[in-house]
């Protein structure tokens, strides 16, 4: 039984799987939505308007997302994540439970953010990373669970992020080092 609730002008495929699982509530699409085959979006999941996927995306419960987003093909957004307006999530991204990625946020391919400090070593709770306004992540960087990239910030293509990056720098290397954000990378992201 189809549940979803979805606004005006929204293409869906036809093999996508929308509201999978038993969830007290609904998925909610918002309007001028495209979603691409293949792709699976759990119930209660609440998705703003504008939003667009590549092919094979997958989107876990207990998830909401914010209008104009882009999440690129293969791309898993784990549950009890949320995501802000306008950011792009290229293809391959993995993004773990209990993450928070702020407004206008680039996220390049091949990713990785991780929320688990001890995987199958031993019990402790889930904290993922957040990447707060404005923060962009180069491609095939990974970000350690609980650290925070400031706002504007920028990850460069293949770091290691240890530890949290401040606003307005550059975190580059593995583990990732800090320093001031070179002039070209100054200001906002060109999302919208």
């Amino acid at each position: 039984m189809t549940r979803f609730v979805s606004g005006e002008d929204c293409t869906i495929a036809d093999d996508v799987t929308i509201d999978h699982g038993e969830f007290d509530e609904p998925t909610r699409i918002g309007a001028d939505a495209t979603i691409r085959a293949g792709s699976i979006v759990y119930g209660d999941v609440t998705i703003g308007d504008g939003f667009t996927t590549g092919h094979d995306v997958l989107i876990r419960e207990r998830t909401t997302i914010g209008d104009d987003v882009l999440v690129g093909t293969k791309t898993v957004i784990d549950g009890e994540t949320t995501i802000g307006s306008h950011v792009s999530l290229q293809t391959n991204v993995y993004v773990p439970t209990e993450t928070t990625i702020g407004d206008n946020v680039f996220v390049g391919p091949g990713a990785v953010m991780t929320n688990d400090e001890y995987p199958v070593r031993t019990e402790a709770a889930l904290e993922g990373p957040t990447l707060e306004d404005g923060a962009s992540v180069g491609a095939n960087a990974t970000i350690l669970p609980g650290v925070t990239v400031g706002e504007n910030a920028f990850v460069a293509a293949g770091a290691v992020v240890v530890e949290d990056v401040p606003a307005d720098s550059l975190a580059v290397g593995a583990p990732a080092r800090t320093r001031p954000l070179p002039d070209p990378l100054e200001g906002p992201n060109q999302l919208e």
